[in-house]
């Protein structure tokens, strides 16, 4: 990846946090943009979304986004100048889960692991 294409993604990734959070803050609350990854012709983009809270909440917050996606796009037209702007794709990012879960299952083998030794001793 280009540095220009890494400068690029952290400007559409700040720009879209200050704008969920500027212009939407009620229903932004819940809702932050983790990373953004445009393609190198700046044609198509990707915009992954983390959601506080279950995963109906999560489902429910990327249609919310979905649904104003025009508007979002709108502006950023205006706040960045670019020849292309990237369509964005909005899409859950799941990682934080997963490393949620992999933590909970590393703290259950070390509890395991503790109990084992002290039962050996």
């Amino acid at each position: 990846m280009s540095n220009r294409t890494v400068r690029v993604n952290e400007l559409i990734q700040r720009e879209l946090n200050d704008i969920l959070r500027k212009r939407h803050q009620s229903e932004a609350a819940a809702v932050t943009v983790t990373e953004v990854r445009v393609a190198p012709d700046l044609r198509d983009g990707r915009a992954f979304i983390s959601v506080i809270g279950d995963e109906q909440m999560a489902e429910k917050k990327l249609r919310w986004i979905r649904s104003i996606a025009a508007e979002i796009s709108q502006e950023l037209s205006r706040r960045i100048v670019l020849k292309y702007m990237p369509r964005m794709t909005y899409v859950l990012d799941r990682s934080l889960g997963r490393a949620s879960r992999l933590e909970q299952v590393m703290d259950e083998i070390e509890r395991q692991a503790k109990s084992a030794d002290e039962s050996g001793e």
